[in-house]
């Protein structure tokens, strides 16, 4: 294109006009060499780059330009519960026991719970701890994805996990009763059972993380759709997504089931781009699936090789800041752009000549040089503008 109007202008200047051949080469030389694409070549790449390196210096490790350019895009944001809205340090709260003590309830399930790494059961290994426990041996080690686990402790058959592993076993009214209230506090309960025998509940708490109600508040200012995806009963489920604010709840779900929800929502929300935040194991199918895979880097390494994105220090607000950084990385490229073609479209004409017939005023090859280089040097100042770039989320603080 720029090469057509050199020649046409050098045309119109050498044969229509009738100019000398020194003056004709003269504009058609300066038309090159002021429309060189450097700035615009520069302009998508330095904003990229800057914006990935100040990001980083926040904690949000952005793993490609593509993912930049997607997180200002989501309309959904799904978040997983255990570790990401809450701190993911449960701890043992209370103990209810039927027939046996509370050092033998803690000393059968601590002795099960030791063979799992889940949060869960880390709790119920330091509750185990704390009262000095003698740990068992045990055998037959089951881990059964999204209910619990299951061992032999002296040849006796051991269930650890929610109503759901128990679902063969005849649970008396009394231990329903207690098991629901339990439930209605929004806390985690574990039943134990041996041999078939319920011999008793735990029950955990999880604090909720102190700026997950401000993410989620942030998100929805910025219009997107909050998602809270959980293995969790549905009543505590509904609980910390009320203290949080979140729109949506999916409770009871199984860890390979939260590859399937975050399908559903982009079957449904085909105009957006869906954000998946989870920390752990279980989530990394869910984080690949997700247009922009965001993993806690205080969780799973399985995790964070997932994600497109990771948050150090599991700073949740981070993920707001995230999606910020994309909106104003986009905005300083689509500005670079547009002063890499306005350069031309202002200095193009003054290279062919059009002020000399009037002024006699001719834009030589060497200022058209140093336009160039300025209208790169405008570009890379614009993209360095970012290293002083602060999220809004960031500046309340």
């Amino acid at each position: 294109m720029i090469l057509t109007i050199a020649i046409v202008v050098f045309c119109i200047w050498y044969f229509i006009v009738g100019s000398t051949l020194l003056f004709a080469l003269t504009t058609l030389i300066s038309i090159l060499v002021v429309a060189c694409p450097c700035a615009l070549g520069l302009a998508t790449p330095t904003a990229v780059t800057v914006g990935i390196g100040r990001a980083a210096e926040f904690g949000i490790l952005i793993k490609n330009g593509d993912t930049l350019e997607n997180a200002g895009k989501i309309n959904v944001a799904a978040f997983d519960k255990t570790g990401t809205i809450t701190e993911g340090k449960p701890q043992v709260d209370g103990i209810i026991t039927y027939g046996i003590s509370d050092y033998e309830l803690i000393q059968i399930a601590s002795s099960v719970e030791k063979n799992s790494n889940h949060p869960i059961a880390k709790a119920i290994v330091n509750k185990g701890k704390e009262m000095n426990v003698n740990s068992l041996d045990t055998s037959n080690f089951e881990n059964i994805t999204g209910k619990g686990l299951s061992a032999e402790i002296d040849g006796k058959k051991v269930l650890a996990g929610n109503m759901s592993l128990l679902e063969n076993i005849i649970i008396p009214e009394e231990v329903l009763i207690q098991y629901r209230d339990l439930e209605n506090e929004s806390k985690t309960t574990i039943l134990i059972a041996v041999d078939e025998d319920i011999k008793g509940i735990i029950s955990l708490s999880d604090k909720i993380k102190p700026n997950s109600k401000r993410t989620i508040e942030e998100l929805h200012k910025m219009g997107i759709t909050t998602y809270m995806l959980t293995g969790d009963n549905e009543k505590t489920a509904l609980n910390v997504a009320e203290k949080v604010g979140i729109d949506n709840v999916e409770a009871n779900v199984l860890p390979e089931n939260k590859l399937d929800i975050v399908k559903n929502i982009q079957e449904n929300d085909t105009d957006g781009k869906v954000l998946f935040v989870g920390d752990g194991i279980n989530d990394a199918p869910a984080l690949t699936q997700a247009d922009i895979g965001v993993a806690m880097g205080n969780g799973t390494d399985i995790a964070m090789e997932s994600g497109d994105i990771v948050i150090m220090e599991g700073d949740l607000e981070n993920v707001v800041a995230a999606v910020q950084f994309s909106k104003k990385v986009m905005k300083r490229i689509k500005e670079n752009i547009f002063w890499a073609f306005a350069y031309n479209m202002i200095l193009i004409p003054l290279a062919a000549g059009a002020l000399y017939a009037s002024f006699e005023l001719m834009f030589m090859p060497e200022w058209a040089g140093l336009a160039m280089a300025l209208s790169s040097v405008t570009v890379i100042s614009l993209s360095l503008a970012l290293k002083r770039y602060v999220p809004p989320v960031k500046r309340a603080h």
